[in-house]
């Protein structure tokens, strides 16, 4: 793995901005592919053993999944919005998981870690520079109970919502007397008063065809 402060020039650079937040990922992405026994989770031997799991949509949610090379796209990424500075990083070879928390104790502490900054963002981010793991962190060795349906890879199964028509992938459907639903219309959604729509050029698209061939598949 690369070096703290390469990552952190890296993953600022990816999030558009350095914060305390991004010292706090960085090491707590660092930290937990060590304990999982992962020193280069990029590679591609070691990306496919690797799921990591954060609880906060912040800053740090970035810095974790830029040092790790997680995505969403891949599966290897779980986001379960819990509002907690934390992260739990899975060896799906080894099946060792180990949760990792910031501390908000380090917070109170940033005085004594950079007592020369007085402005509060600018110490945090040095203070937490130099904090050791012990008390920027608390890590708990945990147990995560994947099933087939949340590894990486292509798409496992599919079922079709009985009562809007949606497929719903990878068993994420809810069954109701019987009827598969998508979680919209079993539970509600954060969304209201869907209805379609068309839009100006609805019939744009990257590479379009040409007009003979268009009159051709018209014909057949």
């Amino acid at each position: 793995m690369q070096d703290f402060e390469t990552l952190l020039k890296s993953s600022a650079a990816a999030h558009g901005h350095l914060c305390p937040g991004q010292v706090v990922g960085v090491r707590m992405a660092m930290l937990g592919c060590g304990l999982i026994g992962l020193d280069d989770p990029n590679s591609h031997d070691q990306i496919k053993k690797l799921i990591v799991y954060v609880e906060m949509d912040r800053c740090t949610a970035d810095a974790v999944a830029h040092v790790t090379g997680v995505k969403l796209g891949r599966r290897s990424l779980k986001f379960m919005d819990y509002g907690i500075m934390a992260a739990t990083f899975v060896n799906l070879e080894s099946g060792l998981a180990f949760r990792v928390l910031s501390t908000e104790e380090a917070r109170d502490l940033a005085c004594a870690y950079a007592p020369g900054i007085a402005e509060k963002y600018p110490r945090q981010l040095e203070a937490y520079r130099r904090m050791p793991n012990s008390v920027l962190f608390r890590v708990q060795q945990v147990e995560v109970n994947l099933s087939e349906f949340d590894l990486p890879g292509p798409t496992r199964y599919k079922a079709a919502c009985t009562r809007c028509g949606q497929v719903v992938r990878d068993h994420r459907e809810v069954l109701e007397n019987g009827n598969a639903l998508c979680r919209p219309c079993a539970r509600g959604a954060y969304f209201s008063n869907a209805r379609e729509i068309t839009w100006p050029d609805m019939n744009w698209a990257p590479i379009l065809l040409e007009p003979d061939t268009q009159k051709s598949r018209v014909k057949n």
